[in-house]
């Protein structure tokens, strides 16, 4: 299982376009075989960041997701309106550690 959190930092005066185009992106991404979870997350305390929380069953499932025409318009999209560039971060799951709950 991949799981990479990955961090942005939208300009504020697009944040709204931010999310509208985040929102299209997980549509398409939720759907595609070899996804598990696409959570889209936005800081509480500051509406101008967002996480995006993402699990694929493999490194190919990952790769296929960076080939999608919805991934690569969004990439393409929102690069002009973040603030600093995005960091995408990987992590190892300890817990669950039954993979039948993945």
């Amino acid at each position: 299982m991949i799981v990479t959190c990955v961090h942005v930092n939208v300009k504020p005066e697009k944040v709204e376009d931010f999310i509208k185009a985040v929102r299209a992106n997980h549509a398409g991404t939720s759907g595609e075989p070899g996804n598990i979870r696409f959570d889209v997350l936005q800081q509480a305390d500051d509406p101008c960041r967002f996480m995006v929380y993402e699990v694929f069953e493999s490194e190919e499932a990952v790769r296929l997701h960076k080939e999608t025409h919805h991934y690569l318009k969004w990439r393409d999209t929102v690069q002009e309106w973040m603030a600093e560039p995005r960091r995408g971060i990987r992590y190892t799951v300890l817990e669950p550690s039954d993979r039948s709950l993945w």
